[in-house]
Formats: structure tokens, sequence, C-alpha cells
């Protein structure tokens, strides 16, 4: 036993020196959070971040399954047109209704048509007629408001009613309003899984 002290007694005061001093925990003053006291105990309350858990999707064939995922595909092609129509809305409404003349508020959308047609004409013409619908979905989900109704403020009813029926020749309704717990239940989950990076 005296010869494993003498052997390892060296190595042992070497550690106990380079180990720092133990001293009690000090509050650490630069994080506060709430607290629930509940008898003896206390609870930390804490905002965190929200996660999504999603059950893995099952598909009855390998067809709905590739259906989905080109309406997928679809979705992340046409969201982003829908998000900045929101963030115009947004900026330009305000200025809109502020100018008392008519023929100001015109030339203000003319030049905003002219602006957006010279930014996204080409990708816009090469939009299929499904994606035109989602779009349309999408545009009601970002503004609170249907393609119609944002029509008829901006353009005047007779515009509004001109391209609803253009849009009756497609199959489309531009006062379909979206409706993310019904009809649009799959939209809804498709668009906030791409907004939470999922997709």
């Amino acid at each position: 036993m005296n010869r494993i002290l003498k052997k390892y007694g060296l190595l042992i005061l070497i550690v106990l020196l380079a180990l720092p001093e133990v001293r009690a925990q000090e509050k650490d003053t630069t994080d506060f959070m709430i607290g629930i006291v509940e008898g003896e105990d206390t609870l930390i309350h804490k905002n965190i971040q929200e996660v999504w858990v999603m059950p893995p999707r099952r598909f009855e064939s390998r067809r709905h399954e590739r259906r989905y995922n080109r309406y997928v595909n679809k979705v992340k092609k046409v969201l982003p047109y829908a998000k900045e129509a929101g963030r115009l809305l947004e900026k330009y409404e305000p200025v809109y209704f502020a100018l008392e003349e008519q023929s100001d508020r015109r030339q203000l959308m003319k030049k905003l048509e002219d602006e957006l047609m010279s930014r996204y004409k080409d990708e816009l013409k090469k939009m299929t007629i499904s994606e035109g619908r989602i779009l349309l979905k999408l545009i009601d989900r970002e503004t609170s408001r249907t393609s119609f109704k944002l029509l008829k403020d901006f353009r005047g009813g007779f515009s509004a009613f001109f391209w609803q029926g253009i849009a009756r020749l497609f199959g489309s309704d531009l006062k379909a309003e979206y409706d993310p717990e019904g009809e649009d239940r799959m939209l809804e989950e498709i668009v906030t899984l791409v907004e939470v990076g999922y997709f």
C-alpha cells in the first residue's frame, strides 16, 4: 500500500493542484425566469420555440404520392408570389387610399401594374391553370381578401366582374375564400410546412 502511495502520490498531488478551487454555486443574475412556487417546489416557466410534429404521410398508392409531391412543388413555386402580393398590398394600400383624386389613384395603379409586369410577366405566363388557382387561394391567405375583392377595391366593380367571368371560363372563382379548416386544409398544411422549412 505504501509503495502504491509513493508511486502515485506525485501524480495525485499534480491532479489536485490542477483542479480549480471548488466553491458554492452563486446565483446567476444574467438570466431571470418566471417561476411558479407550489409548496416547496419552484416550477420554471420558459417560452420555447414552437416545434411542429407531423405524422408521416401515408399514401394509398404511388400515384397518390406523386400527385401530392406535384402539389407540393406547385405550392412552393407560387407561394413567393403570394407573399410578395401581401407585402405590396401592405405598402401601397395606405398610399392609394391617401390619394383623393381618382386620376391619381389610376396613375398609381398603372405605374404599379407596369412595374409588376416588367418584373413577373415571363414567370406568370409559364404558370399552369392549377398553379394559378393555388396562387389565388394563397393571395387570399396572405391579404385576408379574395382576388375579386382586391380587384373591386383597386380597379373597380366592372373590372372585377370582367375578370371573374374570365376566371369562370377556366374553372376558377375569384370570389372563393381561403378555408384552412375545410376545403384548403391540405394547402394550409403544405404552406405551413414550407414556412417552417420542412419542404
